[in-house]
């Protein structure tokens, strides 16, 4: 359905965004992706969270405990597919993942903790690409731990270069010791489709806003059969999952204003990263190339309580420091 049909001023309304699809795969440095190897110079020191006890601290996983339970699960899972058995653990299995309860000691957040790769995209992959003049190639890294002074949570930085400016990569990235297993992603490679968004409901003109919950209400009366969806907020308007450009949905708190802590200037959008990559087991955002039993959240980052992680940028400077909310 396109919803300009219906409310054509809608158009003043909107902007494109790229849906990056992750799937799980083996992104090279070479690739766009998301929680994969970052074409990082060599010689460039590699970034460090140094907040020490300032961190929230709950339940801290080493990173090799975190993929190891991941492994664990994953192959439980298809036993119970191959077999139609339900779905269970071994006594083996079960001895190697850690009691929901333990955590390693808090200390091990004292020393700098390496940031984690996030997200890794070429100019050439993403049409909504915002950068420097000149860079081709954006990096998110962010600090695997919450951050009471982000919102409890992670620490997001930021770097754009010119990716033939690195002749001489770094072989692998430094681990930080401990994690929120929450924050660290699977290797995902990305499968970027440009959509069309429309602006969050909140943020509409009054009238326009009132026309269209008329409209869905009217259709809900109806009682009407319409696989492509007549709700305004969960099928026409903000796609959910890992993306970049687009907007922002506010509906875990009333929309405020995103202000570049260094100028005022009003941000943008530059990246979602989010819990699900759609809602439900048939819901209108759902690749149709997906398998039914495709996991909807296929880089195992969990935002809150699922929610998502809205990156901003200024659009004044891209030397400024971005800013997040979770929503």
């Amino acid at each position: 359905m396109d919803i300009t049909e219906h409310f054509p001023e809608l158009r003043e309304h909107s902007a494109t965004a790229t849906r990056l699809h992750p799937r799980p795969g083996r992104p090279t440095t070479a690739d766009s992706s998301v929680g994969g190897q970052l074409l990082w110079p060599a010689d460039e020191p590699w970034p460090v969270c140094t907040d020490g006890d300032a961190h929230y601290i709950f339940e801290l996983r080493t990173p090799a405990t975190v993929r190891r339970s991941r492994q664990i699960y994953a192959a439980a899972q298809a036993r119970a597919a191959a077999s139609g058995a339900p779905y269970d653990l071994t006594e083996q299995e079960r001895a190697e993942i850690p009691d929901y309860d333990f955590s390693e000691p808090h200390d091990l957040v004292d020393q700098p903790i390496p940031l984690v790769p996030v997200v890794q995209l070429y100019r050439r992959d993403v049409p909504d690409f915002a950068g420097p003049d000149g860079a081709d190639l954006l990096q998110v890294l962010w600090c695997p731990l919450d951050h009471p002074e982000e919102g409890y949570n992670p620490r997001v930085r930021l770097y754009w270069r010119r990716s033939a400016d690195v002749t001489r990569p770094l072989d692998a990235a430094p681990e930080p010791p401990v994690v929120n297993d929450a924050y660290l992603p699977i290797p995902c490679v990305v499968h970027p489709e440009q959509v069309r968004e429309y602006q969050y409901a909140g943020l509409l003109p009054e009238q326009l806003r009132a026309r269209i919950t008329a409209w869905e209400e009217e259709a809900e009366e109806e009682n009407e059969e319409d696989e492509t969806g007549r709700s305004y907020h969960y099928d026409l308007s903000l796609a959910p999952g890992w993306k970049v450009g687009g907007f922002a949905n506010w509906s875990l708190t009333d929309p405020h204003p995103m202000n570049c802590a260094e100028c005022g200037t009003t941000m943008t959008l530059l990246l979602t990263a989010d819990s699900s990559e759609w809602h439900g087991t048939g819901g209108t955002w759902r690749p149709v190339e997906e398998p039914a039993d495709a996991s909807s959240n296929p880089t195992d980052v969990s935002i809150g309580r699922g929610y998502a992680l809205y990156v901003f940028r200024c659009p004044a400077s891209f030397e400024h420091r971005p800013a997040t909310a979770m929503q």
